[in-house]
């Protein structure tokens, strides 16, 4: 199983926790890349997960290029050390395509979690968009987290018998540590919540395609919400990509209810998400992990891989228009929501079925699970 990005452990962890459940069936082994580093390592730390193989690809300054050729090298060795009869992938990085590359050139089954997830747009998310669709091409196990998913990869002719709806793991993760009691660790929010009458509301963003002009659009839409309504704080953890840095402090710096902090842990981020009112955000994951607590979420993209939380009320697209992000707020804000009766994006159980199918195809035994039916 390999991981790069904090994304992908959190994704990936259920599965590897479901695969150590069938010990005595399959030997399950994790390779790190390194794409990020102590952000992964936070979320090794929360799930117990342990790296068999750290690969240390990160560089200051690191391009894709950089990524690729050092995932290439690295992952061949581990590959080779180990000899697996299949390699799984989560997601649509870099280091999930380079790992699917990888099981190709050595002959490996290759598993692909988070299958099928489309924008229909080359450049939006860039370069998710284009990773995952060739991660498709070259894998020959698809794990849709949805029916929408399924059918857009029955469409591009993956072989229906390959394809299953596993529901999406990120609900998993998020059940597994919910319940946990757990202090907040990161000061701001800590405070925010402490703080009782302020209802939260919760920024993330940092997509390479709105750099620039776009993304300081969303900011003064951001800065707009926070001087229009007095009885709301917004809290951003701020990327630490300069190009997300620098437009951030020079537009939102110096607001009395804006609070801009490092990025948080996983298990603090759960607890802003839990106390959200309100989210805005052009990350896939997140999409996914606020409707689990009932929280909408106004996305700033264009377009979304993720059509089903839009298709269920618990989503809605509104670009990087600051006019249109600070009236949709406003309007969400006032009650203007309709919440779906589940999670669009799974039930808990997808690590579960992923793992049942892995073992399945490995040992022959019949499956004990069913494809999800949400």
């Amino acid at each position: 199983m390999v991981v790069g990005t904090r994304p992908e452990a959190i994704k990936m962890a259920p599965v590897v926790a479901a695969l150590a459940r069938h010990a005595a069936d399959v030997e399950t082994r994790v390779a790190f890349t390194g794409q990020h580093t102590e952000l992964v390592d936070q979320v090794l730390n929360a799930f117990e997960m342990k790296a068999h193989y750290d690969l240390a690809i990160m560089q200051e300054g690191q391009t894709l290029y950089d990524v690729v050729q050092r995932t290439l090298d690295g992952l061949r060795e581990a590959v080779r050390d180990f000899d697996p009869d299949m390699l799984l992938v989560q997601g649509d990085t870099a280091t999930v395509f380079t790992g699917a590359l990888v099981g190709f050139f050595e002959r490996i089954p290759v598993g692909h979690v988070e299958a099928g997830l489309r924008s229909g747009d080359k450049a939006a998310p860039f370069p998710e968009e284009v990773l995952r669709r060739l991660t498709d091409v070259v894998a020959d196990h698809h794990f849709a987290p949805t029916r929408h998913a399924r059918d857009l990869l029955l469409a591009e002719n993956a072989p229906a018998s390959r394809v299953r709806v596993t529901g999406n793991t990120v609900v998993d993760a998020l059940h597994s540590v919910a319940g946990l009691d757990r202090s907040i660790s990161n000061d701001a929010l800590r405070d925010i919540v402490l703080g009782g009458d302020a209802r939260l509301i919760l920024l993330t963003a940092h997509r390479r395609e709105s750099f620039g002009e776009p993304l300081r659009r969303v900011f003064q839409g951001v800065r707009q919400i926070a001087d229009e309504h007095h009885d709301v704080v917004v809290l951003y953890p701020v990327h630490p990509n300069p190009n997300v840095q620098a437009p951030a402090r020079e537009v939102l710096s110096g607001h009395p209810r804006i609070t801009m902090t490092d990025p948080l842990d996983y298990f603090d981020l759960v607890s802003a998400l839990g106390h959200a009112h309100l989210v805005l955000t052009d990350s896939g994951g997140i999409q996914e992990e606020a409707p689990t607590f009932g929280v909408p979420v106004l996305v700033l993209r264009d377009v979304t891989e993720r059509p089903e939380g839009v298709a269920a009320g618990v989503a809605e697209l509104v670009g990087t228009d600051a006019e249109l992000i600070a009236g949709r707020a406003k309007a969400f804000l006032a009650g203007d929501r309709a919440m779906a009766a589940a999670n669009p994006y799974g039930d808990g159980r997808a690590g579960e079925r992923i793992a049942d199918i892995v073992v399945s195809e490995l040992t022959g035994r019949p499956r004990e699970t069913t494809d999800w039916d949400g």
